[in-house]
């Protein structure tokens, strides 16, 4: 190998070489583009939108199918520093990034089992332009609101003040980051997610508001699905180094096995968990993972060695319960079937995408679902559920649906097929306030990188051509 083959390999090894340390929301887009560039089998890059100052919002995926859904492929995602204070879900993220395509190039079983049975979505950042505005305190600094100096886990439609009192949701007026976000949930089937902050050690799931109906429970708002979020939220806290222990920040609450019912902890509205539970059909725990907002850089090789195992497990977990599609009386997959399992009234009742395909995330037991689409009989079927993380398979179930025979006029409409397309643009009626909309093809545009980008991700491929000839 020549000497100026071997600084120009050195040279891309050290750039590309992820360091423990803050990296500004560039560097990040640029270690996003390298990622991409070295792994396209694996890795997919697209943005979700805009910041309020123009920056984009980059997402990852990896998985062997990362560039688009595939049928019977749970989708899973990871949302970094949506307060730009709270920065440690910034390096967790990217660390995790370096971690999972490492080790599948290096053919380590866990990572080839994870990514050829999820697609696994990563935002390292929600609020970059409040990072840009960060100061260091551990506990009072600025930037945790966005440039609008609006608190983006505040700023979602709320499921108890718009749902239940059927005010118009009025996404118009949601801040930039809140609608790229809510975008993102109709393009993708999200089944399982976290948000990552700081400033206390918990994994907190919903509901995190009320309005004093039936879900408040003591001091809990106890959603439908209950159950299954201690389940996930304490995966989380037993796979963490010291999160299961509940006290380990001395200025914070106590929390018995380190989860905790958000709204016990403190009533938010607004919030983000609540939003995708109620109206993505996807269930989302909010990860504090540091008592200090903003830790001493020379803390996170400790602090990525705390979280790893947890971030892990707790993907694995978008494996539980039953998946499948629901089929009509022609043999078709089809769109908006209501998918409902007795005992769990969702505020929205969970329906089939664009695929015909449902997903709910359920503990091993035996359940009674009920299965809705017009022209169709209502089918009742009981399901006896294994516990599916460990095999990183849900258990797999179509329901066959049977058209219900009746003599109808010629000109009547037929109910909706679902496709894999965007030409699919009709859709059973959904109820009005669950704000149901299509989920078109998924994946986002990648905008135009930059010239600077762009030479870069040349030379790495011309370097690969040198080494390889």
């Amino acid at each position: 190998m020549s000497s100026s083959l071997l600084l120009l390999l050195l040279f891309f090894v050290s750039a590309w070489t992820l360091e423990f340390r803050y990296h500004n929301n560039r560097e990040i887009e640029q270690y996003l583009r390298q990622v991409y560039a070295s792994n396209p089998d694996i890795v997919h890059l697209y943005s979700i939108g805009k910041s309020v100052r123009g920056q984009q919002l980059w997402v990852l995926a990896l998985g062997v199918s990362a560039h688009r859904h595939t049928i019977g492929i749970p989708e899973f995602k990871y949302v970094g520093n949506m307060h730009g204070n709270e920065v440690l879900g910034r390096v967790l993220l990217l660390q995790l990034i370096d971690d999972l395509v490492r080790a599948y190039r290096n053919k380590e079983t866990w990572s080839l089992r994870l990514l050829n049975s999820t697609r696994i979505h990563i935002l390292p950042t929600m609020n970059p332009d409040g990072f840009d505005d960060a100061s260091t305190h551990c506990q009072y600094s600025q930037g945790r609101f966005n440039h609008n100096g609006v608190d983006l886990n505040r700023n979602f439609p709320d499921a108890f003040s718009g749902l239940q009192q059927h005010q118009p949701l009025k996404e118009e007026k949601r801040e930039s980051e809140v609608r790229a976000v809510i975008g993102w949930l109709r393009t993708e089937t999200f089944v399982l997610s976290a948000n990552l902050h700081g400033g206390a050690l918990v994994a907190s799931y919903p509901y995190d508001n009320s309005n004093r109906g039936s879900e408040l429970v003591g001091r809990a708002s106890i959603a439908p699905d209950d159950d299954v979020f201690v389940h996930l939220a304490k995966v989380y806290s037993n796979n963490h180094a010291s999160m299961h222990q509940g006290d380990r920040c001395s200025d914070s609450t106590t929390f018995p096995d380190g989860i905790t019912n958000g709204y016990q902890w403190y009533r938010l509205q607004g919030g983000m968990q609540d939003y995708n539970y109620v109206w993505g059909q996807c269930l989302e725990l909010t990860l504090e993972l540091s008592c200090c907002k903003y830790p001493p850089f020379k803390e996170l090789p400790s602090l990525w060695m705390d979280n790893r195992k947890a971030l892990l497990a707790f993907i694995q977990q978008v494996h539980l319960g039953v998946k499948g599609l629901v089929i009509d009386g022609s043999g078709v997959p089809v769109q908006n079937a209501v998918v409902e399992v007795k005992g769990r009234s969702n505020m929205c009742p969970f329906r089939t995408n664009q695929h015909g395909e449902y997903y709910r995330l359920l503990l091993p037991g035996n359940y009674t679902f009920t299965v809705t689409y017009p022209g169709h009989e209502v089918l009742t079927e009981t399901l006896s559920i294994p516990h599916g993380p460990d095999h990183y398979s849900a258990m797999k179930h179509n329901f066959l649906l049977r058209r219900i025979l009746k003599t109808t006029s010629p000109t009547q409409p037929n109910p909706t097929r679902a496709k894999s397309n965007k030409a699919n643009l009709s859709q059973a009626n959904p109820t009005p306030t669950c704000n149901y909309t299509l989920h078109l093809e998924g994946g986002g545009a990648m905008p135009r990188p930059s010239w600077r980008g762009l030479a870069l991700e040349i030379s790495f491929v011309a370097l690969l051509r040198l080494l390889i000839d």
